[in-house]
C-alpha cells in the first residue's frame, strides 16, 4: 500500500504530493506510481478539481446548531440551539445585510461579530478555494454566485451559512 496522499495547499490552491512515512512534499506525481495508482490515492480528487476550475474566493457567516457536525464554537463552548433556531438567527443576519446601505461591508462586520467559524477573526474570509475542498451544497452556492453577490441560507454538516463570493 502506497504511503503517498494527494493534499491541497493552502498557499497555493493547488494539490500535492505528500509521503506520510517519509513526510516529503512533492509537486509533480512521484515517479514510482502508475496513473492507475495515482487515480486511487487518498484525496485524489483534488487532483481532478484542479481541472474543473480555477480558485474563487469567498467569505461566510456561519450559525452552528446542535446537530452540527462540530457543535461548539470559539464563543460557545456547548451550542445547544436547534438547526431551526439557526436558520432564524441567520435569517435575521440576512435582512440586516440587504437593508444596509453597505451590503458586503455590513456582511463583514456581522461575520466578525457572529460566525461560529474561526473565519470570524478575518471578517468571515475563507480565501482562496477550487472546486473539491468544501462540502458540496457549499461549494455549489459559493461557485453559482457572482463576485459580490451574497446567497440565501445554505446548509451543511458544519451549520447554516451565508455565503459572499468576493473573487
Amino acid at each position: 500500500m502506497s504511503s503517498w496522499e494527494v493534499r491541497m495547499s493552502n498557499s497555493k490552491g493547488v494539490p500535492y504530493f505528500f509521503n506520510s512515512e517519509t513526510k516529503q512534499s512533492v509537486w509533480d506525481p512521484p515517479e514510482d506510481l502508475t496513473e492507475e495508482q495515482i487515480d486511487a490515492l487518498p484525496g485524489a480528487r483534488y487532483l481532478k478539481s484542479k481541472e474543473k476550475s480555477s480558485p474563487i474566493r469567498a467569505s461566510h457567516l456561519l450559525v452552528k446548531h446542535k446537530d452540527s457536525r462540530r457543535p461548539a464554537s470559539w464563543k460557545e463552548a456547548n451550542i445547544t440551539r436547534t438547526k431551526e433556531e439557526a436558520i432564524a438567527i441567520l435569517e435575521q443576519y440576512e435582512n440586516q445585510i440587504h437593508s444596509a446601505k453597505n451590503q458586503e461591508q455590513e456582511f463583514r462586520n456581522l461575520a466578525h461579530m457572529h460566525s461560529d467559524c474561526s473565519s470570524h477573526s478575518s471578517d468571515g474570509d475563507l480565501g482562496l478555494f477550487r472546486q473539491g475542498q468544501m462540502q458540496k451544497p457549499f461549494e455549489d452556492a459559493a461557485f453559482s454566485l457572482k463576485v459580490g453577490e451574497i446567497s440565501g441560507v445554505v446548509s451543511t454538516d458544519s451549520g447554516v451559512h451565508l455565503i459572499m463570493r468576493t473573487g
